[in-house]
């Protein structure tokens, strides 16, 4: 819910996602314009799986007991990767996602990952000029490249 002046109701608590957020989750990324949802990588089962090998790097932004931003945030040891990053619509523009990924940043920072990445579609404008406003780097001296190992896990798009 929203005053007059565009603020939250309810405080917003940011806090490390666990396994028990993954129905609220879901729901939100359902939400989300242009959000893609691996049939396999983002199910339950999948979602807990990188939980248990990234526990204490992904976060959730609550309000009023609801899940209303998220990210998963996990690393290879060597480099730090944002995936699903997202705040409800009315939630936007209040710094939420901002202190989402300072949050996910210092849980990195604590497991000595130095550095930290994060694809964006290129047609999510709101995502890529939001990465862009809190001073992430575009690169264009790199190629991204995917190679599917398991045909099974499809991507739906919202």
């Amino acid at each position: 819910m929203k005053t007059e002046k565009g603020k939250t109701k309810f405080p917003v608590e940011v806090r490390v996602m666990a396994e028990e957020d993954y129905d609220q989750l879901y729901r939100l990324w359902k939400t989300i314009k242009g959000f893609g949802i691996r049939s396999m990588d983002d199910s339950r089962e999948g979602v807990s799986r990188f939980l248990h090998r990234n526990p204490a790097t992904s976060i959730v932004a609550e309000a009023g007991g609801e899940i209303v931003g998220a990210i998963l945030c996990g690393h290879d040891g060597r480099r730090g990767c944002f995936y699903h990053v997202c705040v409800r619509e009315d939630y936007r523009k209040q710094g939420i996602g901002k202190e989402m990924a300072v949050s996910a940043m210092r849980a990195l920072q604590k497991e000595q990952i130095n550095k930290v990445c994060l694809i964006a579609f290129k047609k999510n404008e709101v995502g890529n000029s939001f990465w862009k406003s809190v001073g992430w780097t575009f690169r264009e001296d790199l190629n991204y490249y995917d190679f599917v190992l398991n045909d099974d896990n499809i991507t739906t798009f919202q």
